[in-house]
């Protein structure tokens, strides 16, 4: 149960770390002004928006094939 709640937690963690590293790099690309970075803008908001989307529809799927619907406490 508790190495449950790290594994969860540095999941959580690494996706965070993630999703700004995603974030600042669409900065700079959207900052830089190359021909070739235009691709690599367009790759980073594509995945900025993606990776959110599935990392919510894993969590959703993951908690109806376990049937937790209540949360950690229990049922509400």
């Amino acid at each position: 149960m508790i190495l449950m709640k790290k594994l969860k937690r540095i999941t959580a963690l690494a996706g965070a770390v993630l999703l700004a590293g995603m974030y600042m790099s669409t900065l700079i690309f959207a900052l830089l002004d190359r021909s070739e970075t235009m691709g690599l803008l367009k790759a980073s908001v594509v995945c900025t928006v993606l990776l959110p989307v599935l990392l919510y529809a894993y969590t959703l799927v993951y908690k109806i094939t376990k049937g937790d619907g209540g949360g950690e406490d229990g049922p509400s």
